[in-house]
């Protein structure tokens, strides 16, 4: 909040036509009124004084009280001027504030305290008087309000039974008592090295050191890989068997329209903001502002639903410098996120069970991994809805870490599904919710089977997490494998160069040979390249190994002659001889159900520059 107090010999003002339409006082237009001997505070309201304030106005009140006291003033003036700062709140928030100030003043005051109105042209003349204090400008603030509110831990297992955390501690598998250390009880797990981030780097996955800490850069197989799980995540939506619809839209929003400003408050201490023209604007956490804009334009009946959109989505969260994590927990990333519209909470929950929650899980399996849920519930859906948290317990087929909280979100449930990672820490990857109270903030309807227009309930998923975080639990199940003793690889889908062909002899016949399995997997979708380069056969296939290409293939004198590929398979260790149909059925079988993505270098060595992020040592030779 600005503020210029003058002390004023009279001050006069009149009221000459209104401002803007709503939020504006009532007064009588043209109605002069004048002061004596008045403390004038004129006051400008500012975006950042939404966040506390009973804060501001609390410092603002102490300062003015001393200040009166100071210059013997009759009477207090607050007059609304919207012109001692560019970054102006919303009308509703200016006017909360101006009356929120007047009636903390008219409290603290011995004298009386005037507010003129709000959201009027006004005309005024003043006559301030000439003594050192009689003219101050003042700057007030307070820091954001966090919301407290007090949760319930419990733990509920498949059978349907309910235990205390640390009753259950003992029960617990090790991944799920690890939830329950952190979450329920505030355990600090304390400082760990985390394998993960070297490996990510690995892969050209880097902070970028010219931006915002928190921001990440892709090189060339970083980029592959994030292109290819985008894709990837389009995919796995449209296995839900719903219609899906796919848009794409703007990163940031007008925090003036109401919608926007009551979602983006739930999000207060970690939003991103900027100010372009005078508006106040955020960067989107989420695809919900950009699909919920859309829906509420369509003209939707119950026919429609249950209705699918997807956006994959560069959204951007404020997180603490402390919290944030490469490839994990960003400023900025990339959410594939997916909202579908049902026609009440009944259908809401029989399309999470039925279709949303075992995608998720199965994504999960195809990793080789399992989640561990958290299940964020609202008191009165915990009471009136446990049978159907049971059954979703059920489904995951063990036991969840249950955390009851008041009614204060859109959402009635909320559950996180988190791995635990290699250094020992529980890290959230998929997630899925269900919002009651959005499609009315928007305005999203449909018209039901009686004619009657009604807001659809929205679950919230995203099937795999962040495309970030999708591939953290790839490179964290990569890590796992190295320390279990085996080959530490990746999925062949998601490999930046899935086959390397290396003539033993990169010139003459062999050259000619490999240029030929090349063009047919290339011809293929496969993403393949040759080393060309005029180096050691030891070098280029220690090379290969070093950025983990699942196949080598090795053509020599002997290969040339029987038209034969020397293959090795990073996965399993094996050496094979094998035609070329024979490797491209092979690699037909690893790709099917999973996207074809252009690569991102040369196919030949030859003509790549050194890649500095390849040559990063993270494990042994394996």
């Amino acid at each position: 909040m600005k503020s210029l107090l003058l002390h004023a010999k009279e001050f006069c003002y009149r009221p000459v036509k209104p401002a803007i339409k709503e939020y504006r006082d009532e007064v009588k237009e043209g109605e002069e009124k004048c002061f004596e001997n008045a403390l004038v505070v004129f006051v400008t309201v500012e975006d950042q004084d939404s966040a506390n304030p009973k804060g501001v106005v609390s410092a603002a009140v102490d300062d003015i009280v001393k200040h009166l006291e100071r210059v013997k003033a009759s009477s207090v003036i607050i007059y609304p001027y919207a012109h001692l700062s560019p970054r102006l709140a919303p009308p509703h928030v200016a006017v909360k504030v101006l009356r929120l100030l007047e009636e903390e003043l008219s409290s603290a005051c011995k004298v009386d305290v005037h507010r003129a109105p709000f959201g009027w042209y006004k005309e005024f003349k003043l006559h301030c008087y000439g003594h050192p204090l009689a003219e101050l400008s003042r700057t007030y603030t307070a820091p954001p309000e966090r919301r407290s509110y007090e949760k319930k831990y419990l733990v509920l297992t498949p059978d349907g039974k309910v235990y205390e955390p640390e009753e259950f501690l003992e029960k617990a598998d090790p991944e799920l008592r690890i939830l329950i250390e952190k979450e329920a009880l505030g355990k600090e797990l304390g400082e760990a090295e985390n394998p993960v981030t070297r490996l990510a780097g690995k892969f050209g996955f880097e902070w970028e050191p010219y931006s915002d800490y928190g921001h990440m850069r892709y090189e060339p197989h970083a980029a592959l890989m994030l292109e290819a799980v985008a894709r990837y995540s389009w995919l796995v939506a449209q296995r839900l068997g719903i219609p899906v619809l796919r848009v794409h839209g703007t990163n940031m929003f007008d925090l003036s329209i109401k919608a926007v400003r009551e979602h983006a408050e739930l999000f207060s201490d970690r939003l991103y903001d900027i100010w372009a023209d005078k508006k106040h604007l955020i960067l989107r956490y989420a695809a919900c502002h950009q699909q919920f804009a859309i829906l509420k334009d369509y003209i939707l009946s119950y026919r429609d639903l249950p209705l699918g959109m997807f956006e994959v989505a560069d959204s951007y969260r404020f997180e603490q410098p402390g919290e944030l994590l490469l490839s994990f927990r960003l400023r900025k990333f990339h959410m594939p996120d997916l909202h579908i519209l049902t026609k009440d909470v009944d259908e809401a929950i029989k399309i999470v069970r039925e279709k949303v929650q075992p995608v998720i899980h199965e994504e999960a399996s195809k990793l080789g991994r399992s989640y561990v849920a958290l299940y964020n519930v609202t008191s009165s859906f915990w009471e009136e809805r446990f049978n159907d948290i049971l059954e979703f317990v059920k489904r995951d087929g063990r036991p969840a870490l249950v955390s009851i909280i008041p009614p204060l979100y859109y959402w009635v449930i909320n559950v996180e599904y988190h791995i635990i990672d290699a250094a020992g820490r529980p890290r959230e990857i998929a997630t899925f919710q269900i919002d009651i109270g959005n499609a009315k903030r928007f305005g999203i309807k449909y018209v039901d089977s009686e004619d009657k227009e009604r807001h659809p309930v929205i679950i919230h998923t995203a099937l795999i997490g962040s495309i970030e975080r999708y591939i953290y639990m790839v490179l964290d199940t990569a890590v796992q494998e190295y320390q279990k003793g085996r080959t530490p690889s990746i999925p062949v889908w998601l490999s930046p160069i899935q086959v390397r062909v290396i003539p033993v002899k990169p010139h003459d016949e062999q050259l000619a040979f490999a240029e030929e399995v090349l063009n047919k997997l290339l011809e293929a979708g496969v993403r393949a390249d040759i080393d060309d380069r005029d180096i050691s056969l030891g070098r280029r296939i220690r090379d290969a190994a070093r950025e983990w290409i699942p196949f080598i293939a090795v053509i020599g004198s002997r290969e040339v002659e029987t038209k034969t590929i020397n293959l090795t398979v990073r996965k399993t260790n094996d050496r094979l001889s094998v035609t070329i149909d024979e490797l491209l059925a092979m690699l037909r079988k690893e790709l099917k159900g999973y996207p074809l993505v252009e690569q991102t270098l040369p196919v030949r060595v030859s003509q790549r520059p050194t890649l500095a992020y390849l040559e990063k040592s993270v494990f042994s030779a394996r």
